[in-house]
């Protein structure tokens, strides 16, 4: 038998004698029979009916308790209030390997979950319970997260948060109606929006903003950005102003947003945020530019990008004036040209890069474009997924939470309400 081995018989023996002696311990204590009757979540009373047994998965291996059961006459239910105590309510799982298969589930699809467990400690979770677990812990954090809103540090001098959105592939079910881009005019991807907040105090060997290591918070969801009928805050207009107070962002000196153009962008930081300074991201501006020359001139005329670098010059010089010129100049006969117009008229006050540069701001989404990727694409976007609104949410709040250094926070309030309730 090799030391490999050894080490793996040892480990299993030792986990399973831990087993046996937490499962002896519980089992020996009978205190929760603490009356003949108790008031049941229905608000009548619930009769004592006997022990019953339960199996549940801890990390130290299979454990079976055996638990007082009341039984309610008036609303035909059965609890243990054991469970509650020990927050084994309403799962087999223990709240050690709940906490396992969150932080798995967070990073990795339910499939990968579930074999680290088994590998890694042992543990036997299936991947759909693994996805059951991980979608209602996921469900918790997101209301957890719209209740607690209280500013968590204090904010760098400069604060910049970034919104942006990515789609994500979803059921049929969940865009019948709605338009989209594929051929047929249908769509199967759903939206999410994110809002990303950091700071960016350091700077690089060209004075150029770096944000700062564990400064990124990331919050979102498929939600929705416009006002209802009776001018309401949009839905991911509240998730901004939950996810910059938290941060601090309206005590910050100087407040600054980031985004790509889209209207609603800036209709949500104009409502929520409206004392932050508004940046185009300038490689956004160049692309919009890029995509002109070659409409223009074709991709692979050498006029075009001839055309494109000068744009980029005058864009990086502040020329928005002569931006313009050279796009009306082909807008009678361009669409992309005609549209870009109003782009950059659009946009001019946020395309001021020299004064931004000099006041040492970011004028780029990096942050932004990688917070799609790491905080949505990676988990949620890989082959063969097709994901439920609801099931999708969860896991975004979920990984979010864990991006953004807030779930040992979740955790302990988690803890704190379980006894309290109990």
């Amino acid at each position: 038998m090799d030391f490999e081995a050894i080490e793996v018989a040892i480990r299993r023996q030792a986990l399973a004698l831990a087993a046996h002696a937490v499962e002896t311990r519980l089992n020996a204590d009978t205190s929760d029979h603490a009356a003949p009757a108790l008031q049941c979540p229905c608000g009548k009373l619930a009769r004592y009916a006997g022990r019953r047994g339960k199996k549940f998965q801890t990390a130290l291996g299979p454990i079976t308790l055996e638990r007082a059961y009341y039984w309610c006459g008036a609303c035909h239910r059965g609890f243990c209030p054991r469970d509650r105590s020990l927050g084994l309510d309403d799962t087999w799982l223990s709240p050690s390997v709940t906490r396992m298969v969150g932080l798995t589930a967070a990073m990795v699809s339910f499939e990968e979950s579930s074999e680290l467990l088994r590998e890694l400690a042992g543990v036997t979770v299936d991947a759909k319970q693994v996805e059951r677990t991980a979608e209602a812990l996921g469900a918790e954090i997101a209301e957890d997260e719209t209740n607690h809103v209280e500013p968590l540090e204090e904010p760098a001098s400069t604060m910049y948060v970034g919104l942006d959105g990515t789609g994500v592939p979803v059921r049929r079910s969940e865009v019948e109606g709605r338009e989209g881009k594929q051929p047929d005019g249908s769509a199967k991807t759903r939206e999410v929006k994110l809002c990303t907040v950091w700071s960016a105090e350091g700077r690089d060997d060209e004075g150029i903003p770096v944000r700062d290591e564990g400064s990124v918070s990331y919050s979102a969801a498929i939600e929705s950005a416009a006002s209802n009928d009776r001018g309401d805050v949009s839905e991911f207009a509240w998730r901004v102003e939950r996810e910059t107070t938290r941060r601090g962002f309206d005590r910050a000196a100087r407040q600054v947003s980031l985004g790509d153009g889209a209207p609603y962008i800036w209709n949500t930081v104009s409502e929520v945020l409206p004392d932050a300074i508004q940046i185009l991201d300038r490689f956004h501006a160049k692309e919009h530019l890029s995509e002109v020359s070659k409409a223009i001139y074709g991709a692979a005329n050498g006029e075009a990008k001839a055309w494109a670098k000068a744009r980029y010059v005058e864009l990086d010089e502040g020329k928005i004036d002569e931006i313009l010129v050279a796009l009306q100049a082909h807008a009678p006969t361009c669409e992309d040209a005609r549209q870009c117009v109003g782009y950059v008229s659009t946009n001019r006050e946020r395309m001021r890069y020299p004064e931004f540069r000099a006041q040492g701001l970011c004028t780029s989404t990096g942050v932004v474009e990688a917070g799609c990727k790491v905080a949505i694409g990676t988990r949620l976007k890989r082959t063969g997924m097709h994901w439920t609104v609801a099931g999708a949410n969860a896991i975004i709040a979920l990984r979010c939470a864990k991006l953004s250094g807030r779930l040992e926070d979740f955790w302990e309030r988690r803890s704190s309400a379980r006894m309290a309730a109990a």
